[in-house]
């Protein structure tokens, strides 16, 4: 267990002190396990940096002791997120920039009127327990996917790049997959031509498709072992193919994905949304704010979204850009243009 001991508010050596609040204080936190602090502190110190931009702290490592100065709430929330990392590293557990945000954002939360207990604090957020790795929800909204993605038979999963949607949905089909809760895998995207021309593409329709559904390979390959992968894809155990394949179809003791779902026509969704068989589990993801089809054509999921509002059976789950869990930029980047003026807005015509 990690230990942590009050001091003075002197500045660790060679750190600038940037912290300007009324109570400022330093702490020094210890942990037994060299290897699980190296780890915590991530390649070039850059799971510290994270921290200390986030929560306004200045972090030196020293070893395994972690010197932390700033406002007294701001040693505390970091000290409460290197506690929560170092029991992630104990457990053999590769520690992403995605989980430090992820434990900052779990902490931020908390606040600090409980008692925080490190080794639990994790437990909160569901997670999906597939063969090659857990996955775990990071965000309150991922919690609730998680959570919504095991309850129901149709989840639609609506928000901007970057919050996990696709990646999460991808999990929850491969655990399906590997409890033999599900005999298959199909995977879909709409192969929208966004300024490029698919006729002019080499080889045939499939080949001409593929880069549009490279990622929910990569996907697929990240999450199972990638022999399982192969031998499931030669025997259609594991189907990807564009929308357009799937008319006319039953798909029965199947977990079914449409990703990139905003590039749909309501005619499209509607014919996907009917395909749901038996014993199967659908998960619909989209961003409406990337929409790629033609100009004055309504997008389907925003149809569906709002038709099926409330149906039993059917839950929806919204991401906003607090839900980012790329590089730390692209949440900005995100909210950045969520706040922009659209066209119609600027007064021109």
């Amino acid at each position: 267990m990690p230990k942590s001991a009050s001091d003075s508010p002197t500045l660790a050596p060679g750190r600038k002190h940037d912290v300007q609040t009324p109570h400022e204080a330093q702490i020094v936190v210890a942990f037994d396990d060299n290897g699980a602090a190296s780890a915590l502190v991530g390649p070039y110190g850059q799971n510290l940096a994270l921290i200390e931009r986030r929560l306004g702290v200045v972090a030196d490592s020293r070893g395994n002791h972690i010197t932390i100065a700033g406002s007294r709430d701001g040693c505390d929330a970091a000290r409460r997120v290197l506690e929560m990392l170092y029991e992630q590293a104990v457990r053999g557990q590769d520690i992403a920039q995605g989980d430090v945000e992820g434990a900052i954002r779990a902490v931020i939360a908390q606040g600090s009127l409980f008692e925080f207990d490190p080794k639990t604090a994790k437990s909160q957020f569901e997670e999906i327990n597939l063969r090659k790795r857990p996955v775990r929800a990071r965000t309150a909204a991922q919690d609730a996917y998680i959570r919504a993605l095991k309850r129901h038979e149709l989840v639609f999963g609506i928000g901007p790049a970057g919050t996990g949607k696709t990646w999460l949905a991808v999990a929850q089909a491969c655990q399906l997959f590997e409890r033999k809760e599900v005999d298959r895998i199909i995977l879909s995207r709409p192969a929208v031509e966004a300024g490029e021309r698919l006729g002019f593409l080499p080889g045939d329709m499939r080949e001409k498709v593929d880069p549009y559904l490279r990622p929910i390979y990569d996907a697929l390959y990240d999450l199972m072992d990638s022999r399982i992968v192969e031998r499931g894809l030669q025997s259609g155990e594991i189907e990807i193919a564009p929308l357009a394949f799937m008319r006319g179809r039953t798909l029965t003791n199947a977990a079914i994905i449409l990703d990139e779902a905003q590039n749909t026509t309501s005619m499209q969704m509607k014919m996907f949304l009917t395909r749901l068989g038996e014993n199967s589990r659908m998960i619909i993801t989209g961003d409406p704010s990337q929409v790629d089809l033609p100009n004055g054509q309504p997008s389907g999921l925003a149809e569906a979204a709002k038709l099926l509002d409330g149906v039993e059976g059917i839950t929806q789950v919204k991401f906003t850009a607090q839900d980012v869990i790329r590089h730390e930029l692209v949440a900005r980047i995100v909210a950045a243009y969520e706040g922009a003026p659209k066209p119609s807005d600027t007064g021109k015509p």
